[in-house]
């Protein structure tokens, strides 16, 4: 039974995407049967692992709306044993047409899809990474509802925490009310430049809130890693000897222990 893990986080730019394709892609290289699920109307995911339109028929959008099988969505990506779920910008619509249907329909549960859809191939993955919209809207609920975990990444940037309370909130609503069993995998620290003041600040800031909950794997800022996505690749395939590739490594093995395998 697949290990289901949203990256979540309602800020832009604290590397959600960046560390999902590479963490997708580093437990793929560590053995595990990974599928990537973009879920994200912006689309990072899949271009960054060298997808565009007219690479599919089917996205997540499909899927989540009851139009196609998630079968028939899932791409087997070049890089090892690693499969992806696209995302079009149609995903934005998702939330009008799903008021629609409860006004239509008053036993639509609108935050549980794709916790079904997922349960028809759960048992064929080891894990499943899921990207999250930096929002907390409808999408990212689904999210949560259909996760075991949570990783929040967090930018060692000033106001790193700024929203953090909110986003604590929904998932303890989330764990009240539909997902008992959802937990915070971890808190990832991101985007580390070592040359300032202020990163060694935010980290030390963030380690005395959540304490053991913070990952050791930190991700440092740099150009490669930037690169990377650009050329359609995660990246220990664009840049094996990368210190980021080695970050990745390590943050794969830091999931896998914390989830027990």
């Amino acid at each position: 039974m697949a290990k289901i893990i949203s990256l979540v986080n309602q800020k832009g730019g604290v590397g959600k995407t960046t560390t999902s394709i590479n963490l997708a892609a580093a437990l793929g290289k560590e053995g595990k049967k990974v599928l990537l699920i973009d879920f994200d109307p912006q689309g990072n995911a899949s271009t960054g692992l060298g997808l565009n339109n007219n690479d599919f028929d089917n996205d997540i959008y499909m899927v989540i709306t009851g139009r196609e099988e998630i079968k028939k969505a899932i791409i087997k990506t070049k890089f090892k044993n690693l499969s992806v779920i696209p995302a079009t910008i149609n995903l934005a619509g998702v939330d009008v047409e799903f008021v629609q249907r409860m006004l239509e329909d008053n036993t639509f549960k609108p935050n549980e899809q794709l916790r079904i859809i997922l349960s028809e191939v759960s048992e064929v993955y080891d894990y499943i990474i899921i990207d999250c919209q930096p929002s907390l809207g409808i999408l990212t609920m689904n999210a949560l509802v259909a996760s075991d975990s949570v990783i929040i990444p967090v930018q060692c940037e000033y106001f790193a925490l700024e929203g953090i309370t909110q986003l604590l909130n929904s998932i303890i609503r989330v764990q009240n009310n539909m997902n008992p069993n959802l937990r915070i995998g971890g808190v990832l620290l991101t985007m580390l430049d070592g040359r300032t003041n202020i990163g060694l600040e935010v980290i030390e800031e963030v380690r005395k809130c959540f304490k053991t909950r913070v990952f050791n794997t930190i991700i440092p800022r740099l150009v490669r890693l930037v690169e990377a996505p650009s050329h359609g690749k995660p990246i220990s395939d664009y840049d094996p000897t990368s210190r980021a590739t080695l970050a990745y490594q390590n943050l794969a093995k830091e999931v896998i222990s914390r989830n027990g395998d």
